[in-house]
């Protein structure tokens, strides 16, 4: 049976993490498989006073959680597996998990290591002499030839695609050739804010894609605005400037004179003069 003051640390431990689920709005959980030390720590000292991050053991989550008794937080336990690191923030969730991502860096590839984005060995010289290096490259689908006393790749070459697995062979390839196909970093699994479960692929968005988006909704609202004549900060200037050239047309159409209209109606009446006299001159030659 434990011992009294195990009992003692393990209900000291629940107590804290029930006081840090109360101040902070956010939860959010991320795994550490894969994770080095050295990085967790780097992202501990770069996210201080922003995030607090504590790698705790999932049963002593559940527990807190069970004496809390609030059934929002609940919906935590669900991603409580595996080895986890707990991320504890008032920032907008989408924030945290855009700062993780931000935090991660490519590494070369071990066996087992799962590719970070569809990688392409390009054509080029490898700078290795002939020799054992042509059937490695050629064992994951690498075209060579030698050329000037060194071994070439001889075209563009897809080798695995992002989320494969990378086997012990390719690995030892890619480090070879000095390419990082591997990405080391903590991925946000799931966030719990103010009673929302966000999970880690709705964590994810394209920045460029989004900011590409709101441009194109900006820009065809601002457009419908024009055409029903919505008077904004952002429309009004266009709507008067329309409103003065229908305004102005429609003035010149009535002949209508002013300030703004007497130079192009006098400019209308001498085309219409001019032609009328080119028309009368025709006419004057065929009766001649």
């Amino acid at each position: 049976m434990p011992s009294q003051q195990v009992l003692e640390e393990k209900s000291s431990e629940v107590k804290a993490i029930k006081d840090i689920l109360k101040e902070y709005k956010s939860v959010g959980i991320a795994s550490l498989q894969k994770v080095r030390a050295s990085q967790l720590q780097e992202l501990k000292k770069t996210m201080k006073g922003k995030v607090y991050l504590r790698v705790l053991k999932n049963t002593l989550i559940k527990i807190a959680i069970e004496e809390l008794n609030q059934a929002e937080l609940k919906k935590l336990e669900a991603y409580l597996e595996g080895s986890n690191v707990f991320l504890f923030t008032d920032l907008n969730p989408f924030k945290l998990a855009l700062m993780l991502e931000r935090g991660k860096v490519k590494t070369t590839a071990k066996a087992g290591d799962i590719a970070a984005e569809d990688v392409v060995i390009p054509a080029s010289n490898t700078g290795q002499p002939p020799g054992p290096v042509i059937s490695q490259l050629n064992a994951v689908g690498l075209p060579t030839r030698i050329e000037s006393g060194s071994v070439w790749i001889s075209k563009d070459t897809l080798v695995v695609r992002k989320g494969e697995v990378i086997n012990e062979r390719l690995a030892g390839v890619l480090s070879k050739l000095g390419i990082k196909a591997v990405e080391l970093g903590i991925s946000m699994r799931a966030v719990f804010d103010n009673g929302l479960m966000i999970t880690g692929d709705q964590l994810k968005i394209d920045i460029a894609a989004t900011k590409k988006d709101v441009e194109a909704s900006n820009q065809e609202a601002f457009a419908l605005a024009l055409s029903i004549g919505y008077a904004t900060k952002e429309t009004i200037k266009p709507l008067l400037q329309q409103a003065h050239q229908k305004a102005v047309a429609l003035s010149v159409s009535a002949a209508i004179p002013t300030k703004e209209t007497i130079a192009d109606l006098i400019r209308k009446a001498n085309a219409e003069m001019s032609s009328l006299s080119g028309a009368l001159e025709k006419a004057a030659s065929k009766v001649a």
